[in-house]
């Protein structure tokens, strides 16, 4: 997890904890609207992705966003981000940068599935 979050924050410009924060805000979402055996797949393949989306959904407060289960799709997820602290300009940086890594770890035959699964998605990447 470490190296995918320093690409992050290189590339976006976030500072550590709220990259981390928003990558397992990601991966979350991934797991809850994505295919669950290429999801398991990419979760296993980033090593401390798991304990971080735990952290994730412990710290979340059930406001009604994406991990509240109000659901909401791609939109839920972007304001979920911007309730972080993740500008509109940050986003797609930080989705390119998790899926190049999701792809170099995982590979496209994992990660191809998740984002033909997912609505929307594609304007993230």
């Amino acid at each position: 997890m470490d190296e995918l979050i320093a690409r992050v924050t290189q590339k976006t410009g976030l500072d550590a904890a709220t990259a981390e924060k928003a990558v397992a805000i990601i991966m979350n979402f991934l797991k809850k609207e994505g295919p669950p055996a290429e999801v398991n797949q990419l979760v296993a393949a980033i090593p401390g992705a798991e304990q971080a989306m735990a952290n994730a959904q412990a710290s979340d407060t059930g406001g009604g966003g994406m991990m509240g289960g109000m659901g909401g799709g791609v939109m839920a997820l972007g304001g979920q981000l911007m309730g972080i602290g993740v500008g509109m300009g940050q986003m797609q940086p930080l989705g390119r940068e998790l899926f190049t890594y999701g792809r170099e770890k995982a590979g496209e035959d994992v990660m191809g599935p998740i984002v033909g699964a997912i609505p929307g998605l594609t304007q993230f990447l």
